[in-house]
């Protein structure tokens, strides 16, 4: 696991220099703090390039698997040189198949490994490899071994979207550069100018999705593709998306549980491969039980588990945590979240590279920074929810789709909603209910849309200043949704839901969130669910197995009843959620008043500040439950004031930020 960096051109002007990769390279120091190293490729006459790369060791833990990396053997020896990100689980087996084809090695890496495939099956290496991946990987041959065209440049992103890769390509000259991390391109240089859109849909849906980026002129390579750089051109191409449009029918539901149980389990053997300690996450849900539960059942020894809870009990998931830690036999740990947490916001700002409005990024850092004193690498149950219909919205998609088919429907798409009475708690039944019914007189996409958006585009134009407005134009958010739906329109509307959850919900919230938090701390995050052939398997699943009339993740809770303890298999859905409705009515409601009321927030000219000013009486007087609104506003403002006022710093620790009650100030994490 690591962090990249590099940059190619065509001309010499636009050459980067040594010490412009030294400070990308500095940006992720955290991610890779083993080692590090750098290459100039370059000929006279022709495109050049610069790669580089910090270590986190994890297999071959010698020298031999330091990077840059080219081939030890061979003519491609000096002439391919690659720069990665990431695990390839399968490596021993593609290394024997490569064996066999003549590749010599000179290291037990799956570096090396990557690169011969390279070389064996070029561009369509990806195919090969079962694991997270971001890499770069330069050509220089001219030997007729691939086609014509001179040097090139392959970038590639794993299929779910686990390793993240960020680029600037200057089409007029030819240039391009790119980072695991936004801040690193940000320290080449690149200007800072918030892209409006990109604002309109962070406000949405809480992050930026690909392949867009908060600045204008930067991108993110999206999930399942690739982009090869020659002559200045970038083409970027998808090389997979999940088969949710081939579904398999007729089958027994016990031969889905068994090759369910077969596919599954495979995903964490391989996913425990490592020459460092390993452990696992176990918040007490059904996905990360099951992952811990093969975890032990394929171990010798008890493995470590941790979890992180709340003072609150409404958020609060350990006692079902140390429940399943018993059943399984497990070296559990426990921490605690409380609003003392917050005085480590200005280090979740810096780490987080575009403002990201998922608060429960602060207990996934907690609780990766808490398992890394015991551990390098940890498993989670990422993705279990996506695939196998575990979110209770889904259920509401169900529901909403029966009451559809309902004989003079209209009654569903008035406005009903409105006599509901308001209610200040998030996760009460009266809320949700109001909720819910407020999406009924939307269509299907648009309804979802309304259930899980922040600001929905209605809102934001009422929200956002009247020159912000104008430069969006006819420019509409729900079009994200939208066109995920359309992708998977061939299934039944909950297979849908979850497609489109799959292609944005889970790329760029859930598996941007962990990337980040555990790579803060030098942590590997493995996550068995979202190996692809698990994906495969759960896409052309029928609906049936995974949300019948009583529960969701049916087919998973019967085929791993044996690693859950009953009141796990029949507790709802909770989420990783955090108490900040509470937070900003108590301990912190100076933070909202002393940041996104101040003149300095007020005066950026993106919202109305009458209606900020708003948003946050309503809250404070319980009138209505706006927490998500206002952390994702809070995390905009401290993004700005970290990435946009001014230089950022390399360091995490000489980032200051203009935070009242002393939270200005970062220092390390509580639980670390």
């Amino acid at each position: 696991m690591c962090g990249i960096a590099g940059a190619a051109w065509t001309r010499d002007q636009d050459a980067v220099a040594a010490d412009t990769i030294d400070r990308m390279l500095a940006c992720l120091r955290h991610r890779g703090p083993d080692a590090g190293g750098t290459q100039r490729c370059e000929s006279p006459g022709r495109p050049a390039a610069f790669l580089g790369q910090r270590r986190l060791s994890i297999l071959d833990l010698s020298d031999a698997g330091r990077q840059p990396m080219t081939l030890a053997h061979g003519p491609a020896a000096g002439r391919v040189w690659i720069s990665f990100n990431g695990e390839i689980y399968n490596y021993r087996e593609l290394r024997d198949e490569l064996l066999v084809r003549g590749h010599r090695f000179a290291s037990e890496t799956d570096t090396e490994v990557l690169l011969a495939a390279y070389v064996e099956y070029g561009d369509d290496c990806v195919s090969h490899l079962r694991g997270m991946f971001a890499f770069a990987i330069w050509d220089d041959r001219d030997d007729g071994s691939r086609d014509a065209g001179g040097p090139r440049l392959l970038l590639a992103r794993d299929r779910m979207g686990q390793k993240p890769l960020h680029y600037r390509h200057d089409p007029g000259g030819g240039s391009l550069l790119f980072a695991s991390e936004l801040k690193s391109l940000l320290a080449a240089g690149v200007p800072r100018r918030i892209d409006r859109r990109s604002l309109a849909l962070y406000l949405t849906y809480q992050y930026v999705p690909h392949p867009r980026s908060i600045l204008d002129g930067c991108a993110k390579l999206p999930p399942g593709h690739r982009a090869v750089w020659a002559n200045g051109q970038l083409t970027v191409e998808p090389y997979w998306t999940a088969p949710f449009d081939e579904p398999i029918v007729g089958r027994s539901v016990e031969s889905w549980r068994t090759e369910l149980r077969d596919t599954l389990t495979e995903s964490v053997r391989l996913r425990m491969r490592s020459d460092v300690p390993i452990g696992a996450f176990l918040s007490g849900g059904v996905d990360s039980s099951i992952t811990a539960g093969l975890m032990q059942s394929l171990s010798d020894k008890p493995i470590h588990t941790f979890s992180i809870g709340f003072p609150s009990a409404a958020y609060d998931e350990t006692e079902y945590a140390k429940m399943a830690a018993e059943k399984l036999g497990t070296n559990h740990h426990v921490d605690i979240v409380d609003p003392a947490a917050m005085r480590d916001l200005p280090r979740l700002v810096w780490h987080y590279d575009e403002p990201f409005g998922d608060s429960s990024a602060l207990p996934t850092t907690y609780v990766s920074h808490f398992a890394r004193r015991f551990v390098t690498v940890a498993l989670s149950g990422d993705g279990g929810d996506e695939l196998f219909a575990g979110y209770n919205r889904y259920r509401a998609v169900q529901l909403a789709n029966r009451l559809d088919r309902f004989p003079g429907r209209w009654p569903f798409r008035l406005p009903i909603w409105k006599l509901l009475p308001k209610h200040g708690s998030q996760k009460s039944l009266l809320h949700r209910a109001r909720r819910f019914a407020e999406g009924l007189a939307e269509e299907h996409s648009d309804r979802y849309l309304k259930w899980i958006s922040h600001f929905d585009m209605g809102r934001l134009r009422d929200f956002l200043a009247a020159d912000v407005v104008d430069e969006l134009g006819d420019f509409t958010t729900a079009s994200l949704i939208r066109d995920a739906y359309r992708a998977g329109r061939s299934r039944d509307l909950v297979t849908q839901t979850c497609f489109a959850d799959v292609q944005t919900y889970l790329p760029c919230d859930i598996l941007t969130k962990v990337d980040i938090a555990s790579m803060s701390a030098s942590l590997e995050c493995r996550s068995p669910f979202l190996d692809h052939r698990v994906v495969e398997l759960a896409s052309r699943m029928p609906v049936e197995m995974k949300l019948d009339r009583s529960r969701q993740k049916a087919i998973l809770i019967d085929t791993f009843a044996d690693l859950l303890p009953p009141p796990i298999r029949t507790r709802s859905k909770m989420g990783f959620g955090v108490p900040i409705g509470e937070w900003f009515r108590g301990e912190l409601r100076p933070l909202i008043d002393g940041v996104l009321l101040s003149d300095r927030a007020l005066g950026r000219g993106l919202f109305r500040p009458d209606a900020v000013r708003e948003l946050v009486r309503e809250h404070q007087s319980e009138e209505w439950n706006h927490q998500y609104r206002l952390w994702t506003l809070l995390m905009l403002e401290l993004w700005q004031r970290a990435y946009v006022d001014g230089d950022v710093p390399l360091d995490v620790d000489a980032l200051s930020l203009d935070l009242p009650g002393g939270l200005g100030e970062p220092r390390p994490l509580a639980a670390a």
